[in-house]
């Protein structure tokens, strides 16, 4: 394949990725300036259902959907390369973190430069909803599936099953009417199994080294139940940065310290509590996928094992958790997009769209309750300094005059000011 002619939308991918901040719903605003607006790699209608379809699969949902970017642009190739330059920056960040964590014990206090980019982030994901929300919601039932997808976001925002049940319920919803027609286009075409092949016998290969590697006390096990454990999380976690946070933090932190383990006298991967907690905070104040964090935690599980051992723990943490997202994603869409030659799958489209717009549209409605409304009530007016952010975001993003760089770029600058 010839990658040269895909220079510039790969140059664009390195400079989204790091500039990319606030977690997939601010990802998915900036792809819209940037992949939308400006480059036109993909329409409004197509990045829409590449959010939505990603939001029914488990792992890193602003990743996959960057890769579909590729996999559009040119194929399996590209959409490789694209994921690679994608999780490079945000992967490198955090293993130089569980290298340098010793001299890192006061973070809080040495990232004022990310003061603004939170709220940064919800003008991004406003100015996403806002857009979309334009050639999603046409008529009654799309209101009223915007509306209700909107509210069980912000009461369920951290429960990990509400995305993708909102999804599925919406494309029910707009199948009770068989006004709609199908798509038009070719039959579909004979399903490719290799991905999910190689998905799922990675999934028991690797349960079933990990188990053998404690059980017989293999010298280089850790490395083994490593894999498994990152593997295992890319592989069913729902709901993003958020489910992953505390289900890392079970198997890291808490569990090493229980009862049984103590009593056998397993020596299981674990992660000091202080430690965990700083890398979970830093991996939110630099750009990039959240999921990057598992190169943090793959470093830091193998940090007593040497230099190098530290290293591998690294390259194996971040593998292991993208891997299972990009092999879904590669095998489901293809499936997905023949399934839409049917009607049922057709008219199902046209609620998702509207569920992804209420997702959105509940995520800024709570990122602003937890960013600006809770400080306020409690006495603090330094919020209002956040709600210009906000505002200034969405407006400069309206006039498609500044990229979206330059005002990532800005926010930093002006965090380090005040």
């Amino acid at each position: 394949m010839n990658f040269v002619r895909h220079t510039s939308f790969l140059r664009a991918v390195l400079l989204h990725s790091i500039t990319a901040f606030g977690g997939p719903q601010g990802h998915m605003g900036m792809m819209m300036k940037t992949f939308v607006a400006e480059r036109k790699d993909v329409t409004e209608e197509e990045l829409v259902e590449y959010n939505g379809f990603c939001q029914l699969l488990p792992g890193a949902s602003s990743t996959q959907t960057l890769t579909l970017i590729g996999y559009k642009r040119g194929g399996i190739p590209l959409a490789l390369l694209t994921l690679l330059i994608w999780i490079l920056p945000a992967c490198s960040l955090m293993a130089g973190l569980s290298f340098l964590l010793d001299y890192f014990a006061d973070i809080q206090k040495k990232i004022a430069v990310f003061r603004f980019i939170a709220p940064m982030a919800i003008g991004f994901i406003g100015y996403s909803t806002a857009r979309t929300f334009r050639i999603s919601i046409h008529n009654t039932i799309t209101q009223v599936i915007m509306i209700v997808a909107t509210l069980a976001t912000f009461i369920g925002f951290k429960t990990p099953w509400v995305f993708p049940a909102l999804i599925v319920l919406a494309g029910i919803a707009t199948n009770f009417s068989d006004k709609r027609i199908p798509q038009k286009g070719t039959p579909p075409k004979k399903i490719k199994w290799g991905n999910i092949l190689i998905f799922l016998g990675l999934f028991a290969v690797a349960g079933y080294t990990s188990e053998t590697a404690t059980r017989n006390n293999w010298k280089h096990r850790k490395a083994y139940n490593l894999f498994e454990n990152n593997y295992r999380f890319g592989s069913l976690v729902f709901g993003g940065g958020d489910v992953l946070m505390p289900l890392m933090y079970e198997q890291y932190v808490t569990r090493p310290e229980t009862k049984k383990i103590q009593a056998n006298k397993r020596d299981v991967l674990r992660i000091e509590k202080e430690a965990f907690l700083t890398g979970s905070g830093m991996v939110r104040a630099i750009p990039g996928p959240v999921f990057s964090i598992g190169a943090f935690t793959g470093g830091m599980v193998l940090r007593d094992s040497g230099f190098g051992w530290q290293l591998v723990g690294c390259i194996i943490g971040a593998i292991a958790i993208f891997l299972p997202s990009v092999l879904l994603v590669l095998f489901f869409f293809p499936v997905w997009h023949n399934l839409k030659k049917y009607a049922v799958i057709y008219r199902s489209l046209e609620g998702i769209n509207a569920a992804v717009v209420g997702i959105m549209a509940g995520a800024t409605a709570y990122l602003l309750k937890d960013n600006m409304l809770l400080p306020i009530s409690n006495g603090s007016w330094l919020p209002l300094w956040d709600m210009g952010v906000i505002i200034g975001t969405f407006l400069l993003l309206q006039s498609n005059k500044i990229p979206a760089p330059f005002i990532v770029g800005g926010c930093m600058i002006l965090g380090a000011l005040v």
